[in-house]
């Protein structure tokens, strides 16, 4: 049983009984799926600060649960964010007075981070709503979920906290349904599939995330759309919410995502030859795209579904493939 009281100036106090299913983990991975809308950073700056007590005294991250604890935790007010608002035109798909619905553009960082607190999707956010909620931190308000910078499509913002957490509970519990076009190289054999394989930081190339035994889950449902020559266009449709988890398990396929420099490899244009070379060469960009998301509002229960348009270069390289595809199936 977990009960939250919030008190004035912002503050909030977690009282819970730790469940006996989290008997064996430590502390701060329990609070963090307990508490799905703080982070594990969150969480980890909480303990070190001495907010976190468990049976009564002061607490730190690697203990190790036995269930059945109590674990009362004070979270203080969010510190007033010091990024500025900067004008940018958005492509907005939804808004209301709970959330706000975007079609971020690729080459667009979703919140600031080290060495980025400027031209952020954040940064113009705070300057359309002004009125983003806490939760997700000073450098993340608003922020329930991500995409990579390089990855265009639906993102969902949260104005205040009540809809964060909503929202965050039920990416958490898997309520949210993603879908995402991408381009890949080669033609998988099987017309569908599901790639389940855990994934982890990978262990050399810090940049990088890879399928690890030692990984956390991660689920990737498939299809294929449409052949185009040397490339196919599949739908993907996570179960999970991995960093890059797209990317690596289509790359494991053997069938990586055209323009993806991290998991290509040596896979690129040279080796295709006539106009869908030319076409392939031309596209400059990562051809993932997150087309669809579903939820359910917080505030009224209903579904949302929401679909964003392709972007402008993808489109273009579509068209130039299928009609190299058309124009090749009427010589035959």
């Amino acid at each position: 049983m977990t009960t939250s009281i919030a008190r004035d100036g912002g503050s909030r106090r977690v009282e819970m009984i730790v469940p006996l299913e989290r008997r064996g983990q430590r502390l701060d991975q329990a609070l963090t799926a307990l508490l799905p809308d703080v982070s594990r950073a969150a969480i980890q700056k909480l303990i070190r600060g001495g907010h976190v007590t468990l049976a009564g005294s002061i607490a730190r991250s690697a203990r190790r649960l036995r269930g059945g604890e109590q674990v009362i935790v004070e979270i203080p007010p969010s510190e007033p964010s010091t990024l500025e608002p900067e004008a940018r035109e958005l492509d907005i798909l939804h808004e209301d007075s709970d959330l706000v619905v975007i079609n971020k553009p690729a080459g667009l960082t979703v919140h600031p981070g080290a060495g980025r607190k400027r031209a952020t999707l954040v940064n113009a956010l705070l300057h359309h709503c002004r009125d983003l909620s806490g939760i997700g931190g000073i450098e993340r308000p608003g922020i329930v979920h991500r995409l990579d910078r390089e990855t265009s499509g639906a993102i969902v913002v949260a104005k205040n906290d009540r809809t964060h957490r909503d929202l965050a509970a039920q990416f958490k519990d898997r309520q949210v349904r993603k879908t995402y076009h991408a381009l890949v190289w080669g033609r998988p054999r099987a017309s569908r599939g599901l790639v389940d394989a855990p994934i982890g930081r990978h262990p050399t190339a810090r940049v990088r995330m890879a399928i690890r035994a030692d990984g956390r889950p991660a689920r990737t449902a498939w299809e294929i759309l449409e052949v185009l020559g040397p490339v196919a266009l599949v739908e993907a449709r996570p179960e999970t919410g991995r960093t890059h988890q797209i990317r690596v398990h289509l790359a494991s396929l053997g069938h990586p995502i055209v323009g993806d420099r991290l998991y290509a490899g040596r896979r690129g244009t040279a080796s295709v030859e006539g106009e869908p070379g030319t076409a392939l060469a031309a596209y400059q960009g990562l051809a993932l795209h997150a087309l669809r998301l579903e939820f359910r509002h917080p505030r009224t229960g209903r579904s949302v579904v929401l679909d964003a348009p392709l972007p402008a270069d993808l489109l273009t390289l579509l068209e130039a493939l299928r009609s190299t595809a058309r124009t090749a199936a009427t010589r035959r």
